[in-house]
């Protein structure tokens, strides 16, 4: 079977149908294909974000939790933060990509297929599936780019959980316990009680080295018995790997695939969003050039960032705590979804140990310019 369309979609997940959804609100709607072997159900994970309460519809029909607080924690103090304008959330993926598959409509459409060969020429390509060849104007790819295997990555194991007895403060969200292991790299738990009962916790490694399952799953019982939490029922367990590293773009790749990832903290909901509602908006216009989904300037401060975190892990704690105390809730929330403004950086920079950081800014330095020279 062959077929002709306007724009072919490489992945449905959740850069793929978000561009899809919003070209769907298109006047005229343009003739589109995604092309996705796998169901919302098989694709289900946490995802989670930050966000003002006015953008909550996007998303609401996924929405797992919010919490108006979250914590940093290590060995020594903790830091809570409230928000104000901005509520800490998780979202069900399946839920989301579900949603957002029953917002497709014709000529825009899903296909459940595997691709087996893209051929590009110029914008013009050619898609081979296991059941057709799609022949498209532009082609927008989001699957996930392979990484080297030493490369810097965020790693972790889930377990959802059913306690038997409620645990305090439900209302506020976990999102670094360093009070864990930190021999094999930057090490927390990370957990989000969806009810006083009803909790998700994960163990978080960012490091260049994977390890064994049973690894993360030792530091979560370890975690839940040094607090006494008894476990009633494991509802489900997730794993997963975030690249925090650069990494070669193609031209027609979208979501993490484009780089829109925070590669600091390794989210990239909010940052995939933006970047494809911007996309559909301009393709309104004629222009299908895809939006840098994250800024020159701050790549390279969260390049630097992560060469600190991998010549110096023992520092590691101390960076996310000393940001943490610098910031408001707000200020936290922005700084992480990447909208901090010039104040919001000057007060991590005031807060953070200088000479690491220029060390590196300096080696980065010249690493570039031996490059240049070669």
């Amino acid at each position: 079977m062959s077929e002709s369309v306007d724009i072919a979609i490489i992945g449905g997940g959740s850069s793929g149908l978000n561009l899809a959804r919003n070209l769907c609100q298109l006047q005229p709607i343009p003739s589109a294909v995604v092309i996705e072997p796998k169901t919302p159900q098989e694709r289900e994970c946490s995802w989670a974000l930050w966000s003002k309460q006015t953008d909550q519809q996007h998303y609401r029909p996924a929405l797992k939790g919010s919490w108006p607080a979250w914590q940093i924690i290590d060995p020594h103090r903790s830091i809570t933060h409230h928000g104000s304008e901005y509520q800490y959330h998780s979202l069900s993926a399946g839920r989301f990509l579900a949603y957002c598959e029953s917002q497709l409509r014709e000529p825009v459409s899903l296909r459940r297929d595997s691709v087996k060969q893209v051929q590009v020429d110029g914008d013009i390509g050619l898609i081979t599936t296991e059941n057709a060849s799609i022949n498209a104007k532009h082609i927008y790819d989001s699957r996930p780019v392979e990484q080297p295997e030493n490369a810097l990555k965020q790693h972790f194991l889930g377990w959802e959980i059913i306690t038997k007895k409620p645990i305090k403060n439900p209302q506020i969200a976990i999102l670094m316990d360093f009070r864990v292991d930190q021999s094999q790299g930057v090490h927390f738990i990370y957990m989000l009680p969806f009810t006083s009962q009803h909790l998700l916790v994960e163990s978080t490694l960012v490091s260049r080295q994977l390890q064994h399952k049973s690894w993360y799953r030792t530091a979560i019982q370890t975690w839940l018995q040094d607090r006494g939490i008894e476990v009633s029922q494991q509802v489900g367990e997730e794993y997963g790997v975030i690249p925090l590293e650069d990494h070669p773009i193609s031209s027609n790749s979208i979501g993490t695939a484009s780089g829109a990832i925070r590669r600091s903290s390794g989210y990239a909901f909010t940052t995939i969003q933006k970047q494809t509602r911007q996309l559909a908006e301009n393709i309104a216009m004629g222009d299908y050039t895809i939006p840098q989904p994250v800024n020159k300037g701050l790549k390279m401060m969260d390049t630097i960032f992560n060469d600190v975190l991998v010549n110096h892990p023992n520092l590691g704690t101390e960076i996310f705590m000393r940001t943490a105390k610098a910031l408001t809730g707000d200020q936290f929330a922005r700084f992480m979804l990447g909208e901090a403004d010039t104040y919001i950086w000057a007060k991590v920079i005031a807060a953070m140990p200088k000479l690491p950081f220029i060390k590196q800014m300096i080696l980065r330095k010249n690493k570039r310019v031996a490059l240049e020279q070669y």
